[in-house]
């Protein structure tokens, strides 16, 4: 069982589970004084620990040892992803942090019907970071990545300074270029109704290669998880 505790986490050392995590070891899961359990900082420390003290809210562990933990992709992939409905941001978000990613950005497009403001983005903000964690928990990243607050696309696009810069696009793209492993790659997902061509020519004016993955025309939630395999199959680690 792993569990993500945002604190530092040294041999020897005794601490409380977070209120959410204390309640999924003791409610959840069910787990005992004595019973171990497997903690990570999520940025890249992993330890083992035991648990000494519970009670109806709190859970006290122990920690015993440091663990070795999965190394991260060579390939360092910052995925800029058009703001979808209802639960196909968590999909696409869940399945990109177990492919790898270093950092997703929602993005406003034209063609995007979401919009979130105030209160509604950061709570949806915290609710993705909160997806990308339990992904990490799942496939055994101990560096969960960042979920960043959702900007607009020309605002994405002006901070890249990836080695590999894709946009996913149908028309008028091309394969991978050729090139020996990038080391850093930003991909470009559109909304379900495709970037405008003003935006694609955007994206081409900041270095963006336009890359056809393949003769179907995918769904936003899908795109990024065939593109994030074949660049970590070309690139990565699988």
């Amino acid at each position: 069982m792993r569990i993500h505790v945002p604190l530092a986490l040294s041999p020897g050392a005794t601490l409380s589970l977070p209120d959410a995590a204390a309640h999924h070891v003791a409610r959840v899961m069910r787990r005992r004084e004595g019973d171990t359990l497997v903690l990570f900082d999520g940025h890249g420390v992993e330890v083992s620990a035991h648990i000494i003290e519970m009670s109806r809210r709190d859970v006290r562990v122990e920690i015993d040892e440091c663990l070795a933990t999965l190394p991260e992709s060579p390939l360092a992939v910052h995925l800029g992803l058009a703001v979808g409905k209802g639960d196909r941001m968590d999909f696409a978000i869940q399945k990109a942090v177990e492919l790898g990613v270093a950092a997703v950005t929602p993005l406003y497009t034209h063609h995007g019907d979401v919009r979130l403001k105030g209160e509604r983005a950061q709570k949806k903000r915290d609710h993705w970071q909160a997806v990308a964690i339990s992904a990490c928990e799942q496939c055994r990243r101990a560096t969960v990545p960042t979920i960043y607050p959702a900007i607009g696309l020309d605002e994405w696009l002006a901070a890249r300074d990836e080695t590999l810069r894709l946009v996913l696009h149908p028309y008028g793209a091309g394969p991978l270029p050729e090139m020996a492993s990038p080391g850093s790659a930003a991909l470009l997902v559109g909304p379900e109704g495709g970037l405008s061509e003003e935006e694609v020519a955007r994206a081409h004016a900041h270095g963006f290669h336009a890359w056809i993955i393949g003769p179907r025309i995918l769904r936003m939630e899908t795109a990024p998880v065939v593109a994030l395999s074949l660049l970590q199959a070309r690139y990565g680690d699988l």
